[in-house]
């Protein structure tokens, strides 16, 4: 029998680093009945932290996926939770969760409100075009306030942020809540870890609270539903908590509007209720509908429906390497159902695969399944070349889904093996690494001998190379972290080149008339330069084939070869515009090979004279700290060369700094910051743009890159 979609939630829950993501999802296991004691972040001993480095840290660094079923209204709902990283430098692994989940729960700190990386995460789900609810997690710590976060997500998020309970008693006192939608005030039974609550009178003192925000509820619900209005107007007590359930829905699942609930997941209060706001609320994979997809063969616009009768297609999300079973891929089932043992295709290499084995996925165990079916969660076995972002189909039915774009490394970092038997083993480590994070780069420099690996902050690095010491037992040294610097052209110049060589009997000839320099504006906001996919902006103007069209690919090749290596000290460039105008061709030498070296000698001439400027990576830095450390703050802040944007006052009595800051400035801050503050303030940085570097210190960099200063 096939299972109802209508009772299936895919969810993921993500926030900004501490705001109790873990810790709910734990909450959520032990209710639903999947454990039978309560994991606990700070013991190490949660359920979905299972890398060492996230027990020993208790942070989370990959996401986790399990699967977990839930009753609500007398009808039992399957519901696949995926709980994502909060840290800025595991960003990849929010952006490639949201990219397959129907849902999203955002959790808000009661104290802290919107941080910048909630910021980021909601930008990444509406991206995706996420459907979400909000709950306010910590509603026992001091400082906690419910509405003041409410206020935060409309303000700084712009979301219709609409309080669907009201808390009763804060900080230390939150023992319960009223929930709007049905008038019951709920207190909930410290004996039983809070599975059971009772439902009592409303108090007193939130009668006229409970009045003002029970309006504002049926306001959005009949503002967003013409059918209510006239009730509305008639008898707002006429509007029954099903229409009212209803509208809600309607309205989240086409993004106009977040629920807002409110509890504390580590004192058992408010997780069953989130639960059942998200079979209430958010979207099953029928709601979202078709996916759309290209068909590789006839470059046309395909649908595949949420039924087991399309052909099967999935998308591979995430891939990790586990030590029994080898390399997991974890899919996204968007049509059909498949067996294990199976073949599939493979649209971005066009071959064929196959699926030995099937896995659901519960955190870092595998429960061994026959097939997976549309609107799946779950891992396979058994790829020989995978990478994340791939379209997985039905073999006589091709189809590619739109696959994800990845932020480039800001930060690399020297390794070497502490052995030479260490070697071999270093390089395939890396590539596994790499295999499965797509914001972890590594090269080969051939001018130091050095390997480096580049990746989205200090973190990020220190895992990597700890995950290397345990999972792969290779020893390594590690160099000083380096910012990956970019370079652009500033200036348009007009060059002719022409190479001319003869090698004993075949020469090479070829000669190209062309304009170099930046890019235009428009291609700079195109998303083909957004995603990544391109860097260099051609223009070809040549008319009467005084270069062949055949010829003209190799130049392209010749030109994006270069822009690897710059100008100016060696860094990439972020983005360029060539157009080619003119040119010459010789009737036996002007071989495909000649235009491509002859547009890598062209753009060594030429570049040069464009005016190249460095770049470095700024990032957004938010310092949240007591108010007499402000001044001392700013001051160090100034010193880095930072920029800042502004302050605003927190509960609790603390002052939020926003700045822009390079990121060169930055390596080892957090110390510095302990030692001003007497470790009272917080620190979280993430990537916001790249911008020019000061002349005096490019000079410096330009220096050192050519080995003319020893740092």
């Amino acid at each position: 029998m096939a299972k109802d979609l209508r009772f299936l939630r895919n969810i993921g829950i993500a926030a900004h680093i501490d705001a109790g993501k873990t810790t709910t999802t734990e909450r959520i296991l032990y209710y639903t009945g999947l454990t039978h004691k309560i994991g606990e972040v700070h013991e190490g001993a949660a359920t979905m932290d299972h890398m060492e480095q996230e027990k020993e840290r208790g942070i989370t660094i990959t996401a986790a996926a399990t699967k977990v079923h839930w009753n609500w209204l007398g009808n039992t709902y399957e519901i696949n939770i995926i709980d994502t990283p909060g840290h800025v430098d595991f960003t990849v692994e929010v952006e490639r969760s949201l990219r397959v989940l129907d849902g999203a729960v955002a959790l808000f700190c009661a104290v802290s409100g919107v941080e910048p990386q909630s910021e980021t995460v909601w930008r990444q789900a509406d991206k995706y075009k996420v459907p979400r609810i909000a709950f306010v997690n910590k509603m026992d710590r001091s400082g906690a306030d419910f509405f003041h976060v409410v206020e935060d997500i409309r303000n700084k998020l712009g979301a219709n942020a609409i309080p669907l309970q009201v808390p009763i008693g804060v900080e230390d006192t939150f023992r319960g809540v009223v929930d709007l939608i049905t008038d019951e005030a709920k207190i909930w039974n410290e004996e039983d870890l809070g599975m059971t609550y009772e439902v009592v009178p409303v108090p007193e003192d939130l009668v006229d609270t409970v009045r003002e925000y029970k309006e504002k509820l049926l306001e959005a619900v009949a503002e967003y539903d013409e059918s209510l209005m006239e009730k509305y107007f008639e008898d707002p007590s006429s509007i029954t908590p099903d229409e009212i359930r209803a509208a809600i829905r309607k309205a989240v699942i086409d993004m106009s509007m977040t629920p807002v609930l409110c509890g504390s997941a580590f004192k058992n209060k408010g997780v069953q209720a989130l639960l059942d706001a998200c079979c209430a609320f958010l979207p099953s994979p029928l709601d979202k509908g078709p996916v759309q997809g290209r068909n590789p063969q006839t470059d046309q616009t395909e649908v595949r429906r949420p039924t087991l009768d399309d052909p099967f297609t999935s998308l591979c999300f995430k891939i990790t390497t586990d030590p029994y079973v080898g390399r997991l891929a974890f899919i996204r089932v968007y049509s059909g159902q498949l067996e294990e043992g199976s073949y599939v295709l493979n649209t971005r290499t066009m071959k064929k695969e196959r699926m030995s084995r099937l896995y659901q996925m519960h955190a870092n165990k595998q429960n061994p399944i026959k097939k997976v079916e549309v609107g799946d969660i779950a891992a396979a076995v058994g790829f020989k070349n995978i990478r994340t972002g791939d379209t997985l189909c039905d073999v006589d039915h091709p189809i590619e889904l739109e696959s994800m774009s990845f932020p480039e490394p800001v930060i690399g970092v020297a390794i070497e093996p502490k052995s030479q038997k260490d070697m071999d083993k270093l390089g395939m480590a890396l590539s596994k690494l790499a295999e499965e994070d797509p914001t972890f780069r590594v090269r080969f420099d051939e001018e130091t001998n050095q390997t480096i690996i580049s990746g989205m902050g200090e973190l990020h690095l220190e895992i990597i190379v700890d995950r290397l010491r345990r999972e792969f037992k290779v020893e390594c040294n590690q160099g000083q972290p380096q910012v990956n610097y970019k370079e652009r052209l500033t200036k348009t110049v007009d060059h002719t080149q022409r190479l001319k060589k003869q090698t004993g009997g075949a020469g090479l000839f070829a000669q190209i008339s062309f304009e170099i320099g930046p890019a235009d504006e428009e291609f700079l906001q195109s998303e083909e330069f957004k995603s990544g996919k391109q860097r260099l902006q051609f223009v070809n103007d040549i008319f009467g084939g005084a270069i062949p069209k055949e010829l003209i690919p190799s130049v392209i090749k010749g030109f994006e070869a270069m822009m690897d290596t710059g100008v100016l000290a060696g860094y990439a460039l972020e983005s360029m515009k060539v157009r080619v105008y003119d040119g010459q061709t010789h009737p036996v030498d002007s071989k495909p090979i000649a235009f491509e070296l002859c547009a890598k000698e062209g753009f060594k001439e030429a570049a040069p004279k464009a005016e190249p400027q460095l770049l470095e990576p700024i990032m957004k830095v938010e310092i949240v700290t007591p108010e007499e450390f402000v001044g001392p703050i700013i001051g160090d802040l100034n010193r880095r060369r930072g920029i800042p944007k502004g302050q605003e006052s927190r509960p609790g009595g603390v002052i939020a700094i926003q700045a822009e800051v390079p990121l060169a400035e930055m390596f080892g801050y957090v110390t510095t910051l302990r030692t001003i503050t007497s470790g009272r303030a917080s620190s979280t940085m993430e990537f916001s743009h790249y911008a020019p570097v000061p002349p005096n210190i490019a000079e410096t960099i330009i220096k050192k890159a050519k080995g003319e200063v020893n740092v």
